[in-house]
């Protein structure tokens, strides 16, 4: 879906200062990773995170030492923006998705409504203390349904507030498999630019990887699911199948786009599973790896080491990379950002 707007600004976004990167909802650093990847001239200035094996992680990842903090604690003061005219400030908030996604309870994101995804509205409260000191842009990432019928009032809502402030809106959603990366994954990203200015999505480009170029050599048995597993799912998807229902068992050999990479990757039917003998046996399929699934998000096997050198669980880094936004992505959208020193994409 991609935006159509009646207004844009008068000249294209450009940034020529130093980026102080603040991510809201932070997870493990997939904005920064970005940026770091692209060569951007930007710090680690501040992350909000609840989760505390994701700041971990995060911390081993960027050789930072941040703490768990509480959005719901976060005042202006905390988002320390000072010297504008030195630096420009990035603001990245990729709120709680589950109560949007199709997969969650889809009790929305409305004002007040108390749910997970109506976080959202906290980033509202810090904007409104900021007063007249505003980051110059906002980052915004949350799955597609953000924009289905039941909750595209509440995304409006928050879009015509962030006019008010002075921010103009350029929305639209990006597939992580026209960006490089084997992953059927629909997200809808936000860029709002205090000022008049435009901001130009980047285009797709032609996907060179399968998920099998992404997959390791050796797998430890933990990771092949039993024969009666094969066998529960297997009649389940047929009773799916004659209900209408679209969530089947579909293994394969990897010679595919994926499909997205979940929080309990592995767990559910309609996960992606991978056959690793061509006798196609059922006791030889298995369940992506949590390296595998850090790889489809973008991060690079030496993340993944370092994540687990800390300690992190591999529950937790299926978690980590399912609540993760791909990599890749968010280097095409930075570039379109005109940065000083960073070439933009290629369209």
């Amino acid at each position: 879906m991609e935006q159509i707007t009646l207004f844009s600004g008068s000249s294209e976004i450009r940034i020529d200062k130093k980026i102080r990167l603040i991510e809201l909802f932070a997870g493990i650093g997939s904005q920064a990773k970005a940026l770091k990847n692209i060569g951007a001239d930007f710090e680690h200035y501040k992350i909000c995170e609840f989760d505390k094996y994701a700041v971990t992680s995060y911390n081993a990842i960027h050789g930072t030492d941040f703490k768990v903090s509480d959005i719901t604690k976060w005042h202006a003061a905390d988002l320390g923006i000072i010297e504008k005219d030195k630096y420009e400030y990035i603001v990245t908030y990729s709120f709680p998705c589950q109560s949007l996604s199709v997969a969650g309870k889809g009790e929305g994101m409305a004002k007040g409504s108390g749910t997970r995804s109506g976080l959202l509205w906290e980033v509202e409260r810090l904007l409104e203390e900021c007063g007249d000191n505003l980051p110059q842009i906002l980052l915004m990432e949350n799955v597609d349904a953000i924009l289905f019928k039941k909750n595209r009032k509440h995304f409006f809502q928050w879009c015509n507030r962030l006019e008010k402030f002075g921010y103009r809106n350029y929305y639209q959603v990006l597939n992580a498999k026209d960006y490089g990366i084997p992953q059927n994954r629909k997200r809808c990203y936000m860029v709002s630019i205090l000022g008049d200015y435009y901001y130009e999505f980047p285009k797709p480009i032609k996907l060179e990887l399968r998920v099998k170029d992404l997959l390791e050599k050796e797998v430890p048995e933990k990771y092949y699911i039993s024969k009666a597993l094969v066998e529960f799912f297997m009649k389940n998807t047929i009773k799916q199948k004659e209900k209408g229902n679209g969530f089947t068992f579909n293994p394969t050999d990897g010679n595919c786009v994926g499909k997205a990479i979940t929080s309990k990757a592995g767990s559910r039917m309609d996960d992606n599973f991978i056959i690793d003998d061509i006798t196609c046996q059922p006791c030889l399929i298995r369940k992506l790896m949590p390296i595998e699934c850090f790889s489809l998000m973008g991060f690079a096997r030496e993340d993944f080491f370092k994540v687990k050198k800390a300690g992190i669980s591999d529950s937790q880094c299926y978690k980590q990379a399912g609540n993760s936004i791909v990599v890749n992505v968010l280097e095409a959208i930075f570039r379109n950002m005109n940065m000083k020193g960073v070439k933009r994409w290629q369209k």
